[in-house]
């Protein structure tokens, strides 16, 4: 759809595309867009990401290119992008403008069109922000972080060479560089992986830490359950649902029991999934 077109915009960090911000998005119509303020800090759906959570356009700005601007030169600047704008949609707790001085209330005054405003979005009584998402992640609760998003929380990256005793001595993994993204707690999860350009997940069992049993590097890598994987250059990982902790084994063969043992759980908790 053509910016020219667009009469209603929702404007956030919408880092995460989140169940939070996606009633923002319910609220747009059919001719509207998302306005992306652009922090550098978003590493739940990095940059173009966001992309893959909405079929609206996205536009994005830079905070440090606006972040002078007053009120007025805000609310200019959008009437400037979006010449038909009727309607701007934000969350209950937004704010904009130089020193973040002013809010919805203030867009209101600005604004001859119509400002609808999203009160917070809860679940189980918990209100659902990407802040609490990031700590949720970090201590490996991925089933309640993917709760908050309303997907499952995912990376992605490049494929780069292991350690090598994948294939000879414990089980064949893909690893991954994923810059950008924040990684999960150290463990074992049940996953999805997607390589390339496919369209399907392979389901798989994922370790995400320092590999403590071995040479101690940092990983990320994927095992596909039950399949034989060729060579390729990207993944994805989406993760389902948290293992075990992260942990040093004795010796290779207590670490590949364990490794045995990830993959019986990663398939129990998969086999309900429609893939």
């Amino acid at each position: 759809m053509a910016l020219s077109k667009v009469n209603a915009i929702a404007i956030g960090g919408f880092d995460g595309m989140h169940v939070g911000h996606q009633r923002l998005f319910d609220a747009l119509g059919e001719n509207g867009a998302i306005v992306v303020i652009e922090t550098g800090y978003a590493n739940l759906t990095p940059g173009s990401e966001r992309e893959h959570y909405t079929h609206y356009p996205i536009v994005y700005y830079a905070l440090d290119d606006i972040r002078h601007l007053e009120g007025e030169a805000f609310v200019a600047m959008l009437r400037e992008r979006f010449p038909h704008l009727r309607k701007i949609v934000v969350g209950y707790d937004f704010h904009f403008g130089k020193n973040r001085r002013y809010s919805h209330a203030n867009l209101g005054e600005l604004f001859e069109g119509e400002i609808k405003v999203i009160d917070q979005v809860c679940i189980e009584n918990d209100s659902v922000h990407s802040h609490k998402i990031r700590s949720k992640i970090q201590i490996g609760d991925l089933s309640g972080a993917n709760r908050f998003l309303g997907h499952n929380y995912t990376i992605k990256g490049s494929v780069i060479k292991g350690q090598g005793i994948g294939k000879t001595d414990l089980v064949p993994t893909i690893n991954l560089e994923c810059p950008g993204y924040l990684l999960p707690y150290e463990g074992v999860y049940a996953a999805l992986t997607r390589l390339d350009a496919e369209e399907h997940f392979h389901p798989s069992v994922v370790f995400v830490g320092h590999r403590v049993t071995t040479d101690g590097s940092y990983a990320v890598e994927s095992h596909i359950l039950g399949e034989n994987i060729g060579s390729c250059e990207r993944g994805s990982i989406s993760f389902v649902k948290f293992l075990r902790k992260n942990q040093k084994f004795e010796s290779l063969e207590a670490l590949k029991k364990a490794i045995d043992d990830d993959i019986l759980n990663a398939r129990r908790e998969l086999l309900h999934l429609s893939l």
